[in-house]
């Protein structure tokens, strides 16, 4: 398999079993040995590569141990930090991993909790663990733009000065690609005030600062949705399906979808449509490219569900995103004979799983 498959495939793995793991033990053995094995290539049983429960005495500190230590002809090289699956991993959990971190040859550290994994190193100052990660990976959401410098770690291609090289760069281009997503869900006041200044010319008071945070995040999810239709556009056209859509179609496609999107935003106000609703949206819409042009295909979001249609029309159904609920998600697929069937889903990406069953009702309605 390649490095990229099993990625997703442990991310399978933790997103199946997580609910079963309840102690840090079995959060070890069930998730973080399997990645040290798997995905770094290192023998998890040969004590010449990976050792358990890694003590090294610091001053005072006498026992404590670092749950594993990764070693490379003899030196110690990477240092990893464990804890249960159910908790949130904060940089008070690392309290061993900066102890040792000083006093061993590791400039690789790493705290995770299974699901979670936190890469740090000494860019701030020489032999001292940085507060900040300079990798984040996390195996819900994997980044794919992280994979080539993951796979630097690993046993077969180990090359630490590369990754080092370029800790800099990745740790704050990370960082500010976690505020921006965080801005997208959540805008705060500085962000508001940012965008509103250069919008709007008066003074920035409450009213102001008010209406322009539900009009800064409305803005920031229609941008999402255009760049998604951008990449929708051009992904159309290399596909098989592209030559039968003449280059002014796509355009008017782009454009029609936009303007609907922006239409459901503003439908009504007791409706807030999600940008992981409009993602899902627009990997059914991808799927269904290969059965009609993909002007056909539309949306409009509700109160309990977002809906995809044909042709923009009730009595052609074909998928829900039932993304409202606090726990699972489903997306409901609709028969010929407009019979809804749904199904779990814990990611977008397994959408894709029911590709075929998109096209089948897709089929019943396009004549």
């Amino acid at each position: 398999m390649e490095f990229a498959e099993l990625l997703s495939a442990l991310a399978l793995k933790v997103r199946n079993q997580k609910d079963a793991i309840q102690t840090e033990e079995a959060t070890k053995n069930a998730f973080i040995m399997p990645f040290i094995s798997t995905i770094l290539g290192y023998d998890v049983f040969n004590p010449l590569e990976v050792v358990p429960e890694f003590t090294a005495d610091v001053g005072v500190k006498r026992g404590e141990k670092v749950d594993y230590a990764i070693l490379r002809d003899g030196e110690v090289q990477i240092l990893i930090e464990c804890k249960k699956s159910t908790e949130a991993l904060k940089i008070e959990h690392a309290s061993q991993l900066f102890r040792y971190f000083a006093v061993t040859n590791a400039r690789i550290a790493v705290l995770t909790n299974g699901e979670v994994y936190q890469f740090y190193t000494d860019l701030d100052a020489p032999n001292r663990m940085d507060e900040k990660p300079f990798l984040v990976l996390d195996l819900m959401d994997i980044d794919e733009s992280l994979i080539p410098e993951l796979r630097k770690l690993t046993k077969d291609v180990f090359d630490l000065d590369s990754i080092i090289s370029a800790a800099e760069e990745l740790k704050y281009i990370g960082q500010i690609k976690r505020t921006i997503a965080a801005q997208f869900r959540a805008p705060e006041d500085d962000w508001v005030r940012f965008f509103t200044t250069r919008a709007y010319d008066g003074a920035f008071t409450q009213k102001i600062r008010e209406q322009f945070t539900s009009l800064v995040s409305k803005a920031s999810k229609q941008f999402l949705n255009d760049q998604v239709n951008d990449r929708l556009k051009t992904a159309l056209g290399s596909s098989n399906f592209a030559p039968t859509v003449s280059e002014s179609e796509q355009e008017t496609t782009v454009i029609n979808s936009r303007e609907i999107a922006a239409a459901d935003l503003d439908r009504d106000t007791e409706i807030e449509t999600t940008l992981e609703e409009l993602e899902g949206y627009q990997i059914v819409k991808a799927i269904a490219c290969s059965e009609v042009k993909p002007h056909r295909v539309t949306h409009r979001d509700a109160k309990s569900y977002f809906a995809v249609l044909l042709d923009d029309n009730n009595r052609k159904p074909i998928a829900r995103l039932h993304f409202n609920g606090k726990k699972q998600k489903y997306v409901g697929i609709f028969d010929s004979a407009k019979n809804e069937t749904r199904h779990p889903i814990d990611s977008l990406d397994e959408i894709y799983a029911h590709a075929a069953a998109i096209r089948a009702s897709i089929q019943g309605h396009a004549e």
